[in-house]
């Protein structure tokens, strides 16, 4: 029998009438689904009329749909998988942020920090995205604060490298003493058409060595590993500052580099120093070694561990991954990062950061 109606005509039928009519429609159109086949119908309480058909037939689709979605979603993660597509279902994803020394994938000795500490505006942003692997970004917004992981498996050793970007602490001297303190490594920097970042800079140097110098009970402050970046080298503005300018304040020895975070001018330098300074594998710069999900890379890192627990070394190409879900450890972790790394040497302060 067909039936032709207006959906908009008013439609009264009972739910167990739609149910036996949907059943008839199924018998008839031989559905041979597995899904369909499997799924019994159950009718959820409820007024036994519906204002019209439109809503009788939503309502058809979604109890179906509600039956299909569990193996709907093991069939889209089986065919993702399958087909080699780097975008990882959300629910696989990793529940926390990935320490590796927490987990026992690594040593003490392959985990740094890095600290980018400069004026606003000078693109010190644009320059640790550049170490990520991501692009240049030409709209500018001001960062608050910026905390990354990221993960580096290297001749079958494990590196975890967190890069702290410290822009909002320039008003909060007490809160950027604490990020000094436990930095291992530092990145500077100032934009070359603007000689006052570059005093900044020269201020943050001497503040870095003071600190380090008060921590480690040191009569004379310590060399800093520290890399300079003069950044916007391919900008067309004047510039305020010359290569000679910084060596005769700064020294001959300084790690200094032009650079460019647009065009990429003088960032595989920098980026090589910062690997030294830290004794950091050279393949931790951003061309040396390819970009993998944070999943393959923790079970690359699963599968090197022998069975006594005892790591085995691989000859795998270089590669690294982002850790999606990494936030800046708590002021508490911190402070006791630091009371652990002075106790190394004397009987530390009562406080660190005053």
């Amino acid at each position: 029998m067909n039936i032709e109606m207006n959906t908009t005509e008013k439609f009264y039928l009972p739910v167990d009438g739609i149910l036996e009519m949907f059943n008839s429609l199924t018998v008839q159109s031989r559905i041979t689904h597995p899904v369909l086949q499997s799924t019994s119908l159950t009718p959820v309480p409820q007024h036994t009329k519906v204002s019209n058909i439109s809503k009788t037939g939503m309502g058809i689709i979604k109890t179906v749909k509600g039956r299909w979605r569990p193996q709907d979603k093991r069939a889209v993660a089986s065919r993702s998988s399958s087909s080699g597509n780097r975008q990882v279902s959300t629910d696989r994803l990793p529940k926390r942020s990935v320490d590796l020394l927490e987990l026992g994938l690594t040593k003490p000795k392959n985990c740094h920090r890095i600290v980018v500490l400069g004026a606003p505006k000078v693109g010190k942003t644009n320059i640790m995205q550049r170490f990520l692997g991501k692009e240049f970004e030409e709209n500018y917004e001001p960062t608050t604060e910026d905390f990354h992981r990221k993960l580096f498996h290297i001749g079958g050793e494990a590196y975890q490298v967190d890069l702290l970007d410290a822009a909002s602490e320039r008003n909060f001297p007490a809160k950027r003493r604490l990020s000094i303190l436990t930095g291992d490594t530092f990145l500077l920097v100032f934009s070359l058409d603007d000689r006052e970042s570059f005093d900044e800079v020269c201020e943050l140097l001497n503040e870095i060595k003071a600190a380090k110098a008060k921590l480690l009970k040191l009569k004379h402050p310590a060399r800093i590993p520290a890399v300079i970046c003069g950044n916007k080298a391919d900008s067309d503005a004047p510039r305020a500052v010359m290569r000679s300018e910084v060596t005769e304040i700064l020294g001959e020895d300084v790690a200094f580099f032009e650079t460019s975070a647009k065009d990429g001018t003088g960032l595989e330098g920098a980026f090589r120093a910062l690997a030294t300074l830290g004794g950091l594998p050279g393949e931790t710069s951003p061309s040396r070694h390819q970009l993998i999900s944070i999943l393959s890379y923790q079970t690359m890192c699963i599968s090197q561990r022998g069975r006594s627990g005892s790591r085995k070394r691989g000859l795998g190409a270089p590669c690294a991954a982002m850790d999606p879900l990494a936030r800046r450890p708590s002021f508490t972790s911190d402070l006791r990062l630091v009371l652990r790394s002075s106790t190394k040497h004397n009987k530390p302060e009562r406080c660190h950061i005053q």
